[in-house]
């Protein structure tokens, strides 16, 4: 099962290149008298080795991969040295089927390599590597060294050391310190044959047969078993990506919440979907924790329910709309007012010119009523074909659902793809220019991304102004193992760019009518405490209402084994002032290895 990213890249996520191996210089052949494994691995994440060759390594095979690109074998020495910071294993690359067994004891020869997973564009840390090997069996039938337990006593509560600033925040020179840096820690076991026990699962099986588990239960837990990602400054160290070297057909399907009793026992190793990672020769057992999905409460007669929903690029050949359907009837019990993240036109990722997305939005509304929910309405603006980003050919598109029983749509003409919606006054009021319109479109904020979505609704007399957001995706941020400490987050350029923008209209609307009922949601992908929603909220004139929830509560998302806040609902003064609101992130995708969409909805319930 060799590592893959998921079908979308979010937070906390590495850049998907190609892997490019660093060039390596050969140099003379090392003594064969005095090099081992662990000065092979060295002190630092990069080998004192690297780009020589080495002759007569010895070591006894703990585990060997036989599928995939990165065929090979782990080897282990059994006598180790009195230096924790030097790993006693190493990854033999053989790129074809190794043929050696568990327990050989081999003498290897070859040349050290650091190969970077994901290529040294992505910022990754590296993998020291013997290649091109040489491989002599000396015996066979050996014990495999001992397993070294990872646990919340073993890792450090500090994530990182501070990069070196003379290497550009580099963290590769640095002398390892596993004794102080979670992340050190795990780069002094590169190689080595680790073992977890009882480890409760933090994020769910994944369709590429991964999952995350914590060795700390009580880090930064919440009541449903996951690890919530509350602050830059507060990692997560407990967490490690599990693999398995057996039958992907295996491999447990797991729940958020879940754990894996007993032993789960296998070599560390790197990769460019989410760093370090114990490749399983033996899995504990699956034991369910029994999660269950979420269902929010039906608004009152006198509340306006308005929701955000990510629906994961969804196109007519999809089997997710029944699933999609119940989903927003029964659990988050009809909300009057829905926006859509991810609708694509009517065929999906084929790329002929189609951006209409009336027969994707009409069969969701179809199944909705079959489900025993309202006839909701609805409102979009098709996009120019290809440029706001997401998957080529899809054209997706925020798309307004109303219930017409409960509110009512105003309608003003001249919405289009390109013309800018504006905010004017009438008898002392705000009101939208056109509704639906679309923010600003020609701003170069928005650039390959989803422009923001504007309309006026009316409940009960009162006038509700809602903005759908799909801001700028994480794809390009290094990821957290990142060899560079703290990683750089160059996606957040553009979406505060478009922070800016969203805030300088609803700053319009506000500056006409004080007291406007204004609500800005979406899929804003990033974090409640990050810049991006500071620049949202700007200067008080909108509110992160998921922070009205305890922290251990605030997450929409879950990824790598961090449970995080990308969808968010912001509002005005008037409704927060007014404190009759309630908010709920409904957790019934983000924590489950069967989810329909890798977003949890979220729910504002208010009186406007």
């Amino acid at each position: 099962m060799p590592s893959r990213s998921s079908a979308r890249l979010a937070a906390l996520t590495v850049a998907a290149v190609c892997s490019a191996a660093s060039a390596v210089v050969l140099t003379s052949p090392a003594h064969a008298d005095s090099v081992r494994i662990h000065d092979i691995q060295g002190t630092t994440r990069i080998s004192p080795f690297a780009g020589q060759k080495v002759t007569d390594v010895p070591g006894i095979v703990t585990a060997t991969r036989t599928y995939g690109s990165s065929r090979g074998f782990w080897i282990q020495d059994p006598t180790p040295d009195d230096n924790p910071a030097t790993s006693e294993g190493v990854f033999v690359f053989t790129s074809s089927t190794p043929k050696v067994a568990v327990g050989d004891s081999v003498t290897v020869t070859g040349t050290v390599s650091e190969y970077v997973p994901g290529g040294a564009s992505s910022g990754n840390q590296s993998v020291t590597e013997i290649t091109k090997p040489t491989v002599t069996t000396v015996s066979t039938g050996n014990a495999v060294p001992a397993p070294v337990v990872i646990d919340e006593d073993s890792v450090p509560d500090t994530y990182a050391p501070q990069g070196d600033t003379a290497a550009a925040g580099s963290i590769n020179g640095l002398a390892l310190d596993p004794s102080a840096y979670a992340l050190d820690y795990y780069e002094s076991l590169e190689g080595m044959n680790v073992q977890v026990e009882d480890a409760r699962v933090v994020t769910a099986t994944d369709p590429y047969s991964e999952l995350w588990v914590t060795v700390k239960p009580w880090e930064h837990r919440n009541r449903r078993g996951g690890t919530v990602y509350g602050s830059y400054e507060s990692q997560n160290t407990g967490r490690l990506q599990i693999q398995s070297l057996g039958a992907t057909a295996d491999f447990p399907k797991a729940n958020v919440g879940d754990s894996l009793e007993g032993t789960t026992t296998g070599p560390l190793d790197f990769n460019q979907f989410g760093g370090y990672t114990l490749v399983a020769s033996k899995l504990g057992t699956l034991e369910s924790g029994g999660l269950e999905r979420e269902t929010t409460q039906k608004q009152t007669r006198g509340e306006l329910a308005v929701a955000t929903y990510n629906v994961e690029n969804l196109d007519p050949s999809d089997a997710t709309f029944d699933k999609h359907a119940a989903a927003i009837v029964n659990n988050l019990q009809s909300p009057d007012i829905v926006s859509l993240e991810e609708i694509q036109d009517n065929n999906g990722a084929k790329d002929d010119g189609t951006v209409d997305a009336s027969e994707t939005v009409n069969k969701l509304i179809d199944a909705i009523v079959a489900a025993g929910g309202p006839k909701y309405d609805w409102r979009s603006i098709n996009p120019v074909n290809d440029q706001d980003g997401g998957e080529p050919g899809g054209n997706i598109r925020q798309v307004f659902l109303f219930n017409p029983e409960r509110v009512s749509f105003v309608d003003r003409a001249g919405g289009d793809s390109t013309t800018a919606v504006g905010v004017t006054k009438v008898h002392g009021k705000a009101q939208l220019t056109l509704s639906p319109g679309r923010i600003d479109p020609d701003n170069a904020a928005w650039k390959s991304s989803r422009k923001p979505l504007a309309g006026e609704f009316v409940f009960r007399g009162k006038t509700v102004f809602v903005i759908a957001n799909h801001l700028n995706s994480k794809g390009g941020d290094q990821g957290l193992t990142a060899q560079y400490q703290p990683p750089v987050r160059s996606s957040e350029i553009q979406r505060h760019a478009q922070a800016t923008e969203v805030n300088a209209f609803v700053k319009d609307i506000l500056s006409v009518q004080k007291n406007a009922n204004v609500i800005a949601l979406g899929d804003m992908n990033d974090f409640e405490f990050s810049e991006t929603a500071k620049i949202l909220e700007g200067d008080g004139e909108l509110w992160s209402a998921i922070k009205s929830l305890p922290k251990s509560e605030r997450y929409t998302y879950d990824y790598q084994g961090n449970q995080q806040v990308l969808d968010q609902i912001l509002v005005s003064p008037a409704i927060r002032r007014g404190c009759d609101f309630e908010y709920d992130s409904v957790h019934i995708n983000s924590e489950f290895n069967d989810q329909i969409s890798d977003h949890d909805p979220q729910v504002l319930r208010f009186r406007p």
